[in-house]
């Protein structure tokens, strides 16, 4: 079987200083796999290579046996990442958004509808639904951007740090959200320090 994800000795070097040691590992269809290490051991850089925002100086990523090519629209509808920050409008509500972004990828359709009200009530954003987001507290504000990404359809999602800046409540409203898409078949590779986020998934890359 072809991985979902794959890395082959994936290694970034920039001058003398090393941001991605050689690693490799596969994540199948529905793994959870989290990468941890400490800060500037290369998680996140190891993210925004397979994002195809970071170019490798040795060895290889690829996405279901293909190279990484974020101008294929093949390869966009199957991956979503929060690796960066998600651009949002200041003049939308937080339901709006999420509405809008599922309607570009389902169309203006009952699966659209469906997707936004399950994943803002599974992310517990219901009671914000009507606020903007300069209204939201930190907490809040990941959990839309999180909305944002978990509301298209893909086969892998890329995640730094979901738990940014959320309580234990809330961590495991992220960690259900993610258990339920994985069990429909989506791969997951998270960047997390969060124990409980690392002892739920199916493999771990441990980068330093």
């Amino acid at each position: 079987m072809v991985p979902v994800l794959a890395a082959d000795g994936a290694a970034v070097e920039l001058a003398d200083t090393t941001l991605l040691a050689p690693t490799t590992f596969e994540v199948g269809p529905g793994e959870r796999w989290c990468v941890t290490g400490g800060n500037g051991t290369g998680k996140t850089t190891l993210l925004r290579a397979f994002a195809g925002t970071r170019s490798l100086t040795a060895g290889s990523v690829s996405v279901r046996g293909e190279p990484v090519a974020m101008t294929d629209p093949r390869h966009r509808r199957l991956m979503a990442s929060l690796v960066e920050p998600v651009p949002v409008a200041r003049d939308m509500t937080l339901r709006e958004q999420v509405a809008l972004v599922a309607a570009s990828w389902y169309g203006n359709s009952a699966a659209a509808a469906e997707g936004t009200g399950r994943v803002v009530e599974r992310l517990g954003l219901s009671a914000l639904g009507e606020r903007f987001p300069h209204q939201v507290s930190s907490g809040q504000s990941q959990l839309f951007s999180l909305a944002l990404t978990l509301v298209r359809p893909a086969d892998v999602v890329l995640l730094d740090e979901p738990e940014r800046h959320l309580d234990r409540h809330r961590v495991d409203l992220v960690a259900g959200l993610l258990a339920e898409r994985a069990e429909a078949g989506t791969a997951f590779l998270v960047a997390t320090h969060d124990p409980a986020l690392v002892a739920a998934c199916d493999g771990r890359v441990e980068l330093g």
